[in-house]
């Protein structure tokens, strides 16, 4: 691990007199305004908090040390392999691992039924995937992109391979189940517009990248029509990458197929904002094709 892992709080005891039945993961990189409001929300249901840290030049870590997470830090690389090491190369009391991210909050209702439902569930099981409230402006967006986005967070250690270095995609040799009726709340604004925009332009960088390697790939037809909620949702991102004009397309999606003007003046910002993000990957797709040329 490079930099070597750090543990925080009270030391660790391999041998615990008291199991837990999950651990949650929190990566960060300079979330010192999130990262307090995020390990409080856990600490009520979760007992083991881990922050995978990419070496942050703010108050993060001393944040997180004080509030008794384990910290560990990690050069990050990609989405992907930063997720990986986290499975990989921690020790964790428990065989289930709670994927976090620090603008996240999932609060003690959310926390009770991932607890109840790994008692109560089927050994095969791999992968459990939630639905998200994105907020803005005060308010929660409930007709834009997020709304009906499934995610993969709940995981079984030895069951779940991470992969795609960005928009990351979750594997597992076991079963999915889809967890309905509570959702996680979402923040993507909570450091400001100027990080929104600098943490997307380094995202579309990666989109685009990735999405020109995967150019080659053949359309799933099928997980577009039939395929679980996470397939569908991936082979719709492949035909949508396949058309023209996309940032206008995506503005009338979001807008008016989504029903987003229900969600006012941040439905519209949102929406906006999310067209600018898809006009960046368009603009770098095409200056990497050149570059190719």
């Amino acid at each position: 691990m490079d930099g070597g892992g750090r543990q925080s709080g009270e030391v660790y005891q391999e041998a615990r007199a008291e199991v837990m039945s999950v651990s949650a993961v929190i990566l960060t990189l300079n979330e010192e305004r999130n990262i307090v409001e995020c390990i409080g929300a856990l600490r009520e249901w979760c007992d083991d908090i881990v922050v995978y840290d990419s070496f942050s030049s703010d108050r993060t870590v001393e944040l997180a040390n004080e509030l008794g997470a384990r910290v560990f830090q990690r050069r990050f690389d990609n989405y992907a392999a930063q997720r990986n090491a986290a499975l990989r190369e921690i020790e964790y009391p428990n065989k289930w691992v709670l994927m976090v991210d620090a603008d996240e909050r999932w609060g003690k209702e959310l926390g009770e039924r991932i607890l109840e439902f790994i008692k109560s569930s089927d050994d095969g099981v791999g992968i459990v995937h939630f639905q998200r409230c994105d907020m803005f402006m005060g308010k929660w967006l409930k007709h834009n992109i997020g709304a009906g986005t499934w995610s993969g967070r709940l995981l079984r250690l030895d069951r779940v391979e991470v992969r795609r270095d960005i928009n990351e995609e979750y594997h597992t040799t076991g079963e999915k189940v889809y967890m309905r009726a509570v959702r996680f709340v979402h923040y993507p604004f909570s450091n400001g517009i100027n990080y929104w925009f600098t943490r997307h332009n380094r995202y579309s960088d990666m989109e685009a990248a990735r999405l020109l390697a995967e150019r080659g790939e053949g359309m799933r037809w099928r997980d577009l029509l039939h395929g679980e909620p996470v397939e569908r949702r991936k082979a719709m991102k492949q035909l949508f990458y396949r058309l023209p004009g996309r940032p206008v397309l995506l503005f009338g999606w979001l807008y008016f197929v989504k029903l987003g003007f229900l969600d006012g003046r941040a439905g519209f910002h949102y929406t906006v904002l999310r067209c600018i993000y898809e006009y960046m990957i368009v603009l770098k797709m095409q200056e990497r094709r050149e570059r190719e040329r």
